[in-house]
């Protein structure tokens, strides 16, 4: 594994793993969606712009997607919508972006012989923990046309792998926090409203818990997951086995950064009920045991450093109606 594409390089987790990956020394490519200001989002302003190649395309387009293999060995596609709330306005675009846009690179890398593709999953697919800890064996259910779009792009992974003896592993993170993510997410989406003037926050249902994993130690377990040989044709969880409630996330933020504002829940932020994934909690066994992975980031630096960026970085930030 020489030269790894990065679908989806520009975004929250794609950057962190492209920089992480030059940093190892990898030749690294970037594929993302094209746009008229040539802007490469995360990458734009990244101390490794010089060292990544970016081609900008569209995942949906077949075409384009083929020509971004061109001398690469190994896949890492994260290119993806992946805001729940935005799924129930057009479920279309989640077809086509998240299942048509998996084929397209699973049909080229077949085409190119690409040595192998990991391709990005996430614990939404497995709906309202039946129980937990949950691994790879726990029920997949689709509580969003997100989550159903991903069952989809990881069953069809999975009948290439079975069909065309192609090297295929599927990573599958629990919830993952870090700097620059948006405030789409609710760890954001809780500190800049923190630090911004009003007296409240504004959140959905704060009773769902979720197991929260640093992106660095995400970018570690992909990294190890890419080297191990006898996980291919597999599901790999990656998460801390640890959890804690939206509501309890809150109190934790307002006591690192001593602000305490009255939390109101605003309707247009809850998911309908049937829809509501109420807890998530991962078995991160298997990648322990067969990679040696452990996240190294604990809840408390993993914040403060987001908390760090944030602030350096929050008038980037505008109020969002959605969290997840």
């Amino acid at each position: 594994m020489k030269n790894i594409l990065v679908t989806g390089g520009m975004g929250f987790i794609g950057s962190h793993l492209a920089e992480f990956l030059t940093k190892k020394n990898y030749n690294v490519t970037v594929f993302d969606r094209y746009n008229s200001n040539n802007n490469w989002g995360n990458l734009e302003n990244s101390k490794y712009r010089k060292n990544i190649k970016i081609i900008m395309g569209d995942i949906r387009d077949y075409d384009s997607t083929l020509k971004s293999l061109k001398n690469i060995d190994t896949i890492f596609h994260l290119a993806a919508l992946i805001g729940i709330p935005y799924s129930y306005v057009s479920p279309l675009a989640y077809i086509k972006t998240n299942i048509e846009g998996t084929y397209n690179i699973l049909e080229a890398a077949k085409e190119k012989n690409i040595s192998q593709t990991i391709i990005t999953s996430t614990s939404e697919t497995y709906g309202s923990a039946i129980k937990t800890p949950m691994d790879e064996n726990h029920p997949l259910n689709a509580q969003s046309p997100y989550a159903a779009s991903k069952i989809a792009a990881d069953q069809i992974a999975m009948s290439y792998y079975r069909s065309f003896g192609q090297n295929i592993k599927i990573i599958r993170p629990f919830n993952t926090y870090g700097p620059r993510q948006s405030s789409r997410a609710v760890i954001p989406t809780i500190i800049s409203q923190l630090l911004n003037k009003n007296k409240f926050i504004k959140l959905g249902n704060t009773k769902p818990s979720r197991d929260y994993t640093y992106v660095e130690d995400l970018c570690e377990a992909y990294l190890k997951l890419s080297k191990a040989k006898k996980l291919t044709g597999h599901v790999v969880n990656v998460g801390t086995n640890k959890e804690i409630s939206i509501k309890d996330l809150s109190i934790l933020i307002m006591k690192k950064l001593n602000i305490y504002k009255k939390i109101k829940i605003s309707p247009e932020r809850k998911r309908v009920k049937l829809s509501e994934v109420n807890r998530l909690l991962c078995s991160n066994k298997k990648i322990i045991k067969e990679t040696g992975w452990v996240p190294k980031t604990n809840m408390q630096e993993g914040l403060n450093k987001t908390i760090n960026w944030l602030r350096n970085n929050k008038n980037n930030f505008k109020e969002n109606i959605y969290n997840i």
